[in-house]
């Protein structure tokens, strides 16, 4: 070797770094040199082979010029590494890019905020290469972290702080767009990545969410926008990350949302978490819906004791999920989504009762906003049903409906929530909370056929008596048949109980009564007639459930009224009006007046319903008759704020009443088969009925008697039994049974044969109420108490008396003595 040369600097030193070294100029300001560039770039690609050296001595020149602060020759030797990255694209670039990414941490762990920039635009530029061949080894741990890290930058001036912010965010989303597209380099989706990308997109999101503090969704953003607001950006790369996750990565993907928004409190206010979900929602892939509405509910569940505004917050994020879940697919979480919900609702009325019973004078306040909190809670639970429900196709919303009504506390319901522990007060509230979401879940729902609208599981439970002692289930109940039986919108067109001069003028819409719809009136008619009318006869009535009354009992007319239906429908009108004039049940003055004012309603719909001429001329003439001489009997005039009532009914004309004959003649002369309103309405009895009265003594009773020492001799009495058979020849005795039994046979078939199943059954329990009553005559039962629980009592029964009966011995199986 010649005097003067040496090895590492001279002629002889490889070619590759004389290229490398020529690149940078004397002075760093003036930039790469061009034409050595070319040269470089040149001989990289002629020999692809020298890609791994020329990135070594690249990345060792710049270690040693970051260390050095040359930062001039740290930005050449990145542009360098920038052009050879995007021209080279051999099998060989991999231990090149393995010194290029080394170069890229080394600018992303200085602390210079312009070198971590620089750093984060070299390797966005890397990640939007697209590689011919993956290198499963390669990992990009450190690139993750450092990358979250600067998306949290509290650097002391804000537009450096919002820079690296950017430049943080810019990273994660090279990152993501450089491994989510090969599925066996799935590292990114591990939850230790996950964990640190996700809550660093969405502290920058919250961010802008605070600045703006937007409630609507923002305007599509410019493209200068998204470049410079972080928030934007972070959104764009959660958007971009959700979109790509499949449904094995989709639960760490969500999981950290739920754990941000823990941890910052966001569920209270939960405007962000509402937004993020929204987000999510829009960004996944459709099947996927149903996989964050299960993480949703299970995040519900964990917080089931915490606030209820916390729990308010977290139903809210779900209900807006499942509003955009319901326009796609749901998957196999329908009943789940319910089932949840409802579980929720009955511990929010646990909760709101458990407040009240244990609250005290001095903190009244407090357990006022709690109850207050907790109504929050169930509303958005009802909310989120309805509007879940409600957007569920028909054959589903059906199998919804009957899921919900098999859930409220009913008699004979063996499907119900569990509200042993909630007592009167708390099962009432849940029937309510429960048919205020069925409400809204029917709610535009139109079968083809009142059967289909009305299944027994549904029909049964709904108008059953122990939906009928308060005045807001009755109304609901009333709202929820509505819904389901007007099929042609006809309801709006009815609101308001009123004397309507001329029906043409509120163009009803209906449609011929199919058979479907026949049948379904023969087998369940006597069921609405009866929820009628017993819901007249309740005393706490206001004008709103005379109002629903009259509604219900117009749909009924126009889906289900053929000419049969409209003679029952009369005679139960008629019924509702000896209920107010009888007055058997002891109702105020405003109950019966308005009884009065609702058949006059009706009837008066009805009549020019079924256009029949002598019919509404008998109407109108006893309404025109009402408002001359009883015009309280009329709704314009009973539900005005302030009415004088009368005192009495007993003086009134019977021209202000509807009288049975003169409507039997008007229908009769149109064809009308009127022999049936010659016979009284009498309500079905339901099994419901038979627990809450008392039972009938027709079947055994009996009676065994026996000795109970009263002293130490041992005297033996013989035991008598009365039974079915001493009873019968009892009532033969006294003359009650002694009809000619050749003519009675006769009766009983002609009745059988001219009479209905319903009529049958009305005749059949007053005949069984009249035999109780004469039995209870003949036994002439007379009971002193005995002086102690296990002492005796006396009996006499007809002209036997036996004494020193044991109280235990006593059977009355259908009789309730006491």
């Amino acid at each position: 070797m010649p005097a003067g040369v040496c090895g590492c600097c001279g002629p002889l030193r490889p070619r590759y770094k004389r290229l490398v070294d020529n690149i940078f100029p004397e002075d760093p300001k003036d930039g790469l040199v061009k034409s050595d560039m070319e040269k470089l770039t040149f001989y990289a690609v002629s020999a692809p082979e020298k890609l791994d050296r020329i990135g070594a001595y690249l990345a060792e020149r710049l270690s040693r010029d970051v260390v050095r602060h040359r930062y001039g020759n740290v930005f050449i030797a990145m542009e360098a590494l920038d052009q050879l990255l995007m021209a080279c694209h051999s099998q060989s670039i991999k231990p090149f890019v393995e010194s290029f990414l080394h170069m890229v941490a080394k600018l992303l762990e200085s602390g210079e905020p312009k070198l971590q920039v620089y750093g984060t635009n070299s390797f966005v530029k890397f990640a939007n290469i697209e590689e011919d061949t993956p290198s499963y080894h390669r990992r990009y741990d450190f690139f993750v972290s450092r990358f979250s890290a600067m998306c949290h930058s509290c650097h002391s001036d804000p537009e450096v702080q919002t820079e690296i912010r950017i430049a943080g965010i810019r990273g994660i989303q090279g990152v993501v767009r450089k491994t989510v597209n090969d599925e066996l380099r799935a590292t990114i989706w591990e939850p230790q990545h996950m964990d640190k990308i996700v809550p660093s997109l969405l502290f920058n999101m919250q961010k802008i969410e605070d600045n703006d503090s937007r409630i609507c969704p923002p305007a599509s953003p410019s493209v200068t926008e998204k470049e410079e607001n972080p928030g934007v950006l972070a959104e764009n790369c959660f958007r971009e990350l959700l979109g790509r996750a499949a449904y094995g990565n989709m639960n760490n993907a969500v999981r950290p949302v739920f754990a941000h928004l823990d941890h910052h409190k966001l569920w209270e206010s939960n405007e962000f978490a509402v937004s993020c979900f929204k987000i999510i929602m829009y960004s996944i892939q459709a099947q996927y819906s149903h996989h964050v509405i299960q993480q949703i509910l299970g995040h519900l569940d964990l917080h089931k004791k915490d606030s209820p505004r916390i729990r308010a917050g977290i139903v809210q994020v779900l209900l807006e999920a499942v509003a955009i879940a319901a326009k796609g697919s749901i998957g196999p979480t329908v009943l789940e989504v319910f089932n949840t919900l409802l579980r929720h609702l009955t511990l929010s009325v646990d909760f709101e009762l458990g407040d009240r019973r244990s609250s005290s004078g001095s903190a009244g306040y407090q357990t006022s906003t709690k109850e207050s909190d907790e109504r929050i809670v169930q509303n958005a639970i009802i909310q989120t049903i309805g509007f879940f429900g409600s957007n569920l196709p028909d054959y589903q919303r059906s199998e919804i409906m009957m899921f919900i009504m098999g859930k409220v506390p009913v008699f004979g319901s063996s499907h119900t929530l569990d509200t042993s522990q909630l007592g009167d007060l708390g099962t009432k509230r849940i029937q309510i909370m429960l048919l205020r979401s069925l409400l809204m879940v029917t709610s535009g729902y139109k079968a083809k056929s009142i059967a289909a609208a009305l299944p027994a599981p549904i029909l049964d439970p709904l108008l059953s008596p122990s939906l009928m002692e308060d005045l807001e289930l009755r109304q609901l109940v009333l709202e929820i048949l509505h819904n389901l039986i007007d099929r042609h919108d006809n309801r709006a067109k009815l609101r308001g109980i009123r004397i309507i001069p001329d029906v043409g003028d509120i163009k009803i819409k209906r449609d011929k009564i199919s058979r479907q719809d026949v049948s379904f009136t023969k087998k369940h008619g006597q069921q609405l007639y009866r929820h009628i009318y017993l819901g007249c006869k309740e005393e706490d009535n206001v004008h709103m459930n005379f109002e629903l009354l009259y509604t219900a009992l117009s749909l009924f007319t126009i889906e289900l009224a053929n000419e049969e239906v409209v003679i029952d429908l009369i005679r139960l009108a008629i019924a509702l009006q000896d209920i107010a004039i009888s007055n058997d049940d002891n109702l105020q003055m405003f109950n019966r007046c308005s009884i009065m004012a609702l058949v006059a309603a009706y009837l008066n719909f009805l009549s020019q319903m079924i256009a029949v001429p002598a019919f509404c001329q008998h109407v109108s003439k006893v309404i025109e008759t009402r408002q001359m001489d009883a015009p309280y009997f009329l709704p314009e005039v009973i539900f005005r704020d302030k009415c004088s009532l009368p005192k009495s009914l007993d003086k009134h004309d019977k021209n202000v009443y509807f009288l049975t004959n003169k409507i039997a003649e008007s229908l009769g002369g149109s064809g009308y088969s009127v022999e049936r309103l010659s016979i009284a309405y009498v309500p079905q009895v339901t099994d419901e009925d038979k627990l809450s009265r008392r039972k009938s003594i027709v079947d055994t009773i009996s009676i065994q008697v026996d000795i109970m020492s009263g002293s130490n001799t041992e005297d033996k009495v013989n035991t008598e039994e009365i039974t079915f058979e001493s009873l019968k020849k009892a009532i033969d005795n006294t003359g009650y049974g002694r009809a000619g039994k050749g003519e009675e046979a006769v009766l009983v078939i002609e009745k059988f044969q001219r009479s209905t199943v319903e009529e049958i059954a009305a005749q059949c329990e007053s005949k069984a109420n009249l035999l109780h009553d004469k039995l209870a005559q003949i036994l002439e039962l007379t009971i002193r108490p005995p002086p102690s629980p296990s002492g005796t009592i006396t009996i006499t029964a007809g002209h036997a008396q036996y004494h020193s009966i044991p109280v235990y011995e006593m059977k009355f199986p259908d009789l309730c003595v006491y």
